[in-house]
């Protein structure tokens, strides 16, 4: 690019981002001239990528500052982690398999298709599109949606331990606005850019999006087949493995603990003492499967084979592959875990959460969602039950609560 022109484009940037009307998906704000200077510069990079100066004025049309929810919501990632069976129950219980159910029977002839295609069970299609967006109810909040360009500009501005990510999410976010596969105005996502049915990070997208539907754009916004086809097409391409399961739930004999993270067959888990729940055999004795035993040497044991590990190319993280492959079955209709994780005394499983929730709902005392979380809403309500039964209002879930609802 010629000296002359790079000043023009950079002043015509510049009268863009200053004087556009409006801010688009952001709250009204100041100008920030640094960031407006951070912008018009970062063009220099965008153009090396392929995108062009018309692509680059659309997205940040009507864009004059940091998005200061993004700041917020990066400087609040608690580190903390939640025990497996708190995860497991904020994620795999009757409310997740219901509606999983439900849109089974809703999408019937688009997973049935995708199943041909892709080879991937439909029930963990639908798992993971629960986990990643509650069958797209986040979409619905449009409160908590961010609009990507400026979200990911914003932490390649200000975050500097996220601003490599930024920068790279943010071309590849400009490279599907250029596509034309969806508007600014659609362009929506997390704060750190994760978009759609499916949360795809841009260069995810790139990489895996399907226009499923047919209708010539990559639509994982608001078309159902394109978002469920884009994870389908993560999974292949990473080495799924038709007609076979994640793993199993196994219950581990003396000293398993010695064998966690360890890979053997079937066949010689079994020798070693590995058994289903159930008492049914390994059908396939020769497959290759690792011990992951993600409560401890007390709780349940599972025996992980390749799919397990293909899900987590979606999200490295066992628990969140645990979830996916755990709903996916109940989903399909295959029941829950047989083993309980071994919980604290006193507290309650998923079913009981539920239990409780209805009961104080029947009662009068609940009004929200009966889902298993106990959330501000749930806690009130238990604090008001406390309070006007003689029990201490310490708002928390307990048996001795259960206990005094069923009476």
């Amino acid at each position: 690019m010629n000296t002359n022109r790079h000043f023009r484009l950079r002043s015509t940037l510049a009268a863009l981002v200053i004087g556009a009307g409006a801010l688009l998906m952001s709250s009204p704000s100041r100008a920030d001239p640094d960031f407006q200077q951070w912008i018009n510069s970062f063009y220099t990079t965008a153009a090396k990528s392929g995108i062009s100066e018309a692509t680059y004025r659309k997205a940040f049309a009507g864009v004059k500052s940091p998005d200061p929810d993004v700041l917020e919501k990066a400087r609040y990632q608690p580190e903390f982690k939640h025990k497996i069976w708190e995860y497991v129950d904020s994620r795999v219980n009757p409310y997740t398999r219901g509606v999983g159910q439900q849109m089974a029977e809703k999408h019937q002839r688009t997973l049935a298709a995708l199943e041909r295609h892709f080879g991937v069970d439909r029930s963990i299609l639908l798992a993971i599109w629960s986990m990643e967006s509650n069958y797209g109810a986040v979409l619905e909040k449009t409160e908590r949606l961010h609009y990507v360009p400026r979200a990911l500009a914003t932490l390649a501005y200000a975050d500097k331990k996220r601003a490599k990510y930024a920068r790279t999410q943010l071309i590849a976010a400009l490279k599907i606005l250029q596509s034309g596969d969806i508007t600014p105005r659609e362009l929506t996502g997390s704060w750190a850019g994760a978009m759609g049915h499916t949360q795809f990070i841009p260069t995810s997208y790139l990489l895996y999006a399907v226009d499923a539907d047919g209708n010539g754009h990559r639509d994982i916004w608001n078309s159902v087949p394109d978002a469920l086809a884009t994870a389908a097409n993560l999974l292949k391409k990473n080495g799924w493995r038709p007609g076979e399961t994640w793993g199993f739930e196994v219950v581990p004999p003396r000293g398993a603990g010695d064998y966690v993270g360890q890979t053997k067959t079937l066949a010689q888990w079994a020798a070693l003492g590995f058994a289903r729940p159930s008492g049914k055999g390994f059908r396939n004795g020769d497959q290759r499967a690792m011990l992951k035993m993600p409560a401890g040497a007390n709780g349940p044991g599972f025996l992980m084979t390749k799919n397990f590990f293909v899900i987590k190319n979606y999200n490295n993280s066992d628990s969140y592959a645990l979830g996916v492959g755990l709903l996916a079955d109940q989903i399909a209709g295959f029941g829950g875990m047989a083993q309980r994780w071994p919980r604290p005394d006193g507290t309650l499983d998923i079913h009981e959460k539920f239990e409780l929730q209805t009961r104080l709902k029947e009662l009068g005392y609940y009004s929200g969602e009966v889902d298993g979380n106990f959330g501000s809403g749930s806690k009130a309500a238990i604090q008001t039950f406390q309070n006007r039964n003689g029990l201490h209002p310490d708002g928390e879930p307990t048996q001795l609560l259960l206990r005094a609802l069923r009476n």
